[in-house]
C-alpha cells in the first residue's frame, strides 16, 4: 500500500463510511443476516468502493482480522479456559455465595464494580473483563438468574474508564507523552475524573440497563452444575488467582511506565524478565496454568479428564473471536482507506480552543474508524504542536491530555472490535449492544470531558 496514495476527500469517505455503517445494521438487524458474514462481505465492499487497489483489499481486510485477533483470541481462550476451571470446580458458585454475603444482593452490582476499577488499573480492558466474568456471571445467577447486564455494565465500565482515563494505560501515557504532561499529574486528575464518570456511566446507568433490558446470563463457561462439587476450592484461593494476574500485569505496565519516565534502566535483564511476565497472554497463561494444579491436578481431576474441561470452554467462544476479528477487519479497513488523515486534515485549521479541538478531533476519529487508540494518538499528533508552543501551565496540559482521551472513547459501534466483544461476551445482540453499550462509552465521553473542561477552567485561574 506503500505506492498508493487516496484521492478522495474527506466528504466522499464519510459518505462511505456512513453507507457501509448503515449496511452493516440493515443486513444484521433488517435481514437477520450473521455478524460475522456480514462484517466480512461489507469490509471487502467498502474497499473496494473506497478506491483501495483491487490486488490490496484481502491483504489490507485480513490484516485488519489478524491484527485484532493478536490481541483479542488469546485472551479470551485463556480466559474462558480460566473461567471454565473455575466453574466446574465450583469456586466461582463459592465466591459468588461469599460476595453477596459479605455485600448484600443490592450492593453486588456496586460492588462488583469497586472491584473491577480495582483490577483495572494495571488490567487492559479486555484482559480485566474477561477475567471477571465468571464470578460476574457466579453472582448474577446467583441473585436474579437471568439479569447480566445490571452484574456486567458496571464491571465493564469500570475497566473501560480505568483504561482510557488512567496511567499507566497505553491511551493517557501516549496523550502525556505527546503534550509533555505530568504523568503523576495525569494519574491524579485522571482519578478525579474516572470515580464520577464511572459512578454515572457505569453503575446509575448499569441500573437503568438491568432494569429495562432483562437477559440470561450466558453459557460462555459453560451452564453452572446444579450438583456442586464436594470439595470446592477455598474462597481465598480463587481469590488470589483472580489477582495473580493482576500482580504480574502491573510489573509490566509499571516498570515500563518507571522505564519511560527514566526512574528504572528498563533494557536491563531482570527488567526485561518481569516485563515478559506480566505481558497480558502470557501472564493469563501462567495463571491458567497455575488455576490447572490448584482447582484441578489438587482436586483429583488428572489426565484426560483435566483436558477435556480445558477444551469445553473454547466452543462457546468461537463466535465472540471471530465476529470480534470481523468487526476489527472493518475498522482496518477504514483505516487504510485513509478516512482518518482525511478529517484531520479538515479538522487541524478550524480555530477552535485548543482543549475543544482535541475532544472533537478524537470523537470524530472515533466514530469514523472505530480504533480508540488510532483516535487518541492522532488527535494528540494533531493538537501537540499548539500545546507545546502555548503557554499552558501544567495543568491546563493535562486537562487537554484527558480531554483527548474521553473523546477516544466516544460512541464505540459496529466498526470497533471492542463493541462486538462486550456484545457477545454479554449475549446481546446489535441492537440492545447500540442502546446499551454504545450509550455508555457516549455518556462516559460527554462527562469526562465535562468534568475535564471544569479543571481546566479552574486551572487557567492561577
Amino acid at each position: 500500500m506503500d505506492d498508493w496514495t487516496q484521492t478522495l476527500t474527506a466528504g466522499p469517505l464519510l459518505l462511505i463510511a456512513g453507507g457501509a455503517i448503515a449496511l452493516i445494521l440493515v443486513l444484521i438487524i433488517g435481514f437477520k443476516l450473521h455478524a460475522f458474514l456480514t462484517l466480512v462481505i461489507v469490509s471487502l465492499l467498502t474497499a473496494i468502493v473506497a478506491g483501495i487497489p483491487i490486488d490490496q483489499v484481502v491483504p489490507v481486510a485480513l490484516g485488519g482480522f489478524g491484527s485484532t485477533l493478536a490481541s483479542v483470541a488469546l485472551l479470551v481462550g485463556l480466559g474462558a479456559m480460566l473461567g471454565r476451571l473455575i466453574e466446574h470446580s465450583g469456586g466461582a458458585h463459592a465466591l459468588a455465595d461469599r460476595f453477596v454475603q459479605v455485600f448484600g444482593e443490592k450492593r453486588a452490582p456496586f460492588a462488583l464494580g469497586v472491584a473491577s476499577l480495582i483490577l483495572g488499573f494495571p488490567m487492559f480492558f479486555d484482559a480485566g473483563l474477561i477475567m471477571m466474568l465468571p464470578i460476574i456471571f457466579a453472582v448474577a445467577r446467583r441473585v436474579s438468574g437471568n439479569n447480566v447486564l445490571l452484574y456486567g455494565f458496571p464491571a465493564a465500565a469500570a475497566f473501560s474508564v480505568m483504561h482510557v482515563f488512567l496511567p499507566p494505560h497505553p491511551g493517557p501515557v501516549t496523550a502525556s507523552a505527546a503534550y509533555e504532561a505530568n504523568i503523576g499529574l495525569v494519574l491524579l486528575v485522571g482519578l478525579v475524573v474516572a470515580l464520577p464518570v464511572w459512578y454515572l456511566s457505569g453503575y446509575l446507568w448499569g441500573k437503568f440497563v438491568g432494569s429495562r433490558w432483562i437477559l440470561p446470563v450466558p453459557s460462555l463457561f459453560g451452564s453452572e452444575d446444579r450438583d456442586q462439587p464436594s470439595n470446592p476450592p477455598k474462597v481465598s484461593t480463587i481469590i488470589m488467582l483472580l489477582l495473580l494476574p493482576m500482580l504480574l500485569i502491573f510489573l509490566n505496565t509499571g516498570l515500563t511506565t518507571l522505564g519511560s519516565a527514566g526512574v528504572i534502566e528498563s533494557t536491563e535483564l531482570w527488567a526485561q524478565s518481569l516485563i515478559f511476565i506480566g505481558q497480558s497472554p502470557v501472564a493469563l497463561t501462567i495463571t491458567v496454568l497455575v488455576a490447572l494444579v490448584a482447582l484441578g491436578w489438587r482436586r483429583g481431576e488428572h489426565g484426560t479428564a483435566l483436558e477435556k474441561i480445558v477444551d469445553s470452554s473454547l466452543g462457546p467462544i468461537c463466535s465472540v473471536v471471530l465476529i470480534t476479528g470481523a468487526g476489527g477487519m472493518f475498522g482496518g479497513v477504514l483505516r487504510s482507506s485513509g478516512i482518518g488523515e482525511a478529517l484531520s486534515d479538515t479538522l487541524s485549521g478550524v480555530g477552535l480552543p485548543v482543549i475543544v479541538a482535541a475532544y472533537i478531533i478524537a470523537v470524530v476519529l472515533r466514530v469514523a474508524q472505530g480504533s480508540a487508540t488510532v483516535a487518541l494518538v492522532t488527535a494528540a499528533g494533531l493538537i501537540a504542536p499548539a500545546v507545546l508552543g502555548g503557554d499552558f501551565n501544567p495543568l491546563e496540559v493535562v486537562a487537554i491530555t484527558l480531554a483527548t482521551a474521553a473523546g477516544s472513547v466516544f460512541a464505540s459501534h459496529v466498526n470497533d472490535s471492542g463493541f462486538w466483544l462486550v456484545g457477545r461476551l454479554m449475549g446481546m445482540d446489535v441492537k440492545t449492544t447500540l442502546k446499551t453499550w454504545t450509550v455508555q462509552q457516549t455518556i462516559q465521553s460527554v462527562l469526562a470531558f465535562a468534568i475535564v473542561l471544569v479543571v481546566y477552567l479552574l486551572a487557567s485561574l492561577f
